[in-house]
């Protein structure tokens, strides 16, 4: 798992661990790309996040894209786009798109909210109702890569996306309770058939 400097490892890590994960944290970003799965946690704002990640972003698409697992949560999603209206440089490109601000009266969304889905990922979950805290949403290129959607005031939110091997995430499964521990067991049971 990434430690980028941000916030929310611990009950990541945790929620994990209960899940079945064994858990390294690490700063280097350059060892990510080596890992069996790869965790982006979700708190966080975007610049100081790619400034961390830096050069590392590369090797850690190329990984990715050759089959390797990752999940994103919040900001650890957002870091897939192209770019953000949140800050001036660039994220890792796997998704193409940017990341736009919320487009509402009341922003940030901080509380719970529904997921409409039919994703595997939440096989098992009686009620799709996850926490939400964010105020900039993924707005990607191509709607095939949208997995599930949230509505909020007007708008629709991608609250879902995968690409290859990538989960991303715009609630925190991580601050979810059971529906979230049950959603981060699917990704470990996913990841490990991964390898």
């Amino acid at each position: 798992m990434a430690d980028y400097g941000a916030g929310n490892l611990h009950s990541l890590r945790k929620a994990l661990e209960r899940c079945g994960a064994v858990v390294t944290v690490t700063e280097s970003m350059n060892t990510l790309a080596e890992a069996e799965c790869i965790a982006f946690p979700g708190v966080g704002a975007f610049d100081n996040v790619m400034a961390r990640i830096g050069d590392a972003s590369g090797e850690i698409v190329r990984s990715i894209l050759n089959g390797t697992p990752c999940l994103g949560i919040c900001i650890g999603m957002q870091i897939s786009a192209d770019g953000s209206e949140e800050g001036h440089l660039p994220g890792i490109g796997l998704i193409e798109g940017r990341v736009v601000r919320m487009r509402a009266e009341r922003v940030p969304q901080i509380g719970w909210n529904h997921v409409l889905s039919d994703d595997p990922l939440f096989e098992g979950i009686d009620s799709l109702l996850f926490y939400f805290a964010h105020s900039f949403v993924i707005s990607p290129k191509d709607p095939g890569v949208v997995r599930g959607i949230t509505e909020y005031e007007s708008m629709t939110i991608p609250s879902l996306v995968r690409k290859n091997n990538f989960v991303g995430s715009q609630f925190h499964p991580e601050k979810s309770g059971s529906s979230g521990l049950r959603f981060l067991s699917n990704f470990v049971e996913f990841a490990e058939g991964c390898l």
